[in-house]
């Protein structure tokens, strides 16, 4: 959740042209990995959590994309951009091996 936060306040200064578009896209993604996680640990069925983690696992693959294209697209300079991929990358890392582990019993 400490990653939507601050995906929310890098997102604040944002063309404001942006707010319906990678804004709004880009923040819906950050707060889909913990609601996803959170959701299927709320199921009383370890493939229903199984699945829900796969889901944020591809929320946070798509949250990389849209953070490198802020980059790519001159919104935000790669010092901004780093330190948010490299937690999400470890974050990608933990949904994989919490996957893993219910997978294996």
């Amino acid at each position: 959740m400490n990653l939507v936060k601050e995906i929310y306040v890098i997102t604040q200064n944002l063309p404001a042209e942006e707010k319906f578009g990678l804004i709004s896209q880009i923040r819906r993604c950050a707060v889909s990995i913990p609601s996803n996680i959170a959701e299927g640990a709320g199921r009383n069925n370890v493939k229903e959590f199984i699945q829900f983690l796969g889901i944020a696992s591809g929320s946070a693959y798509e949250l990389e994309t849209q953070l490198i294209l802020l980059f790519g697209l001159n919104f935000k300079q790669e010092i901004e951009i780093t330190p948010l991929t490299n937690e999400l990358a470890e974050i990608q890392k933990m949904i994989y091996s919490f996957k893993t582990k219910l997978n294996n019993g």
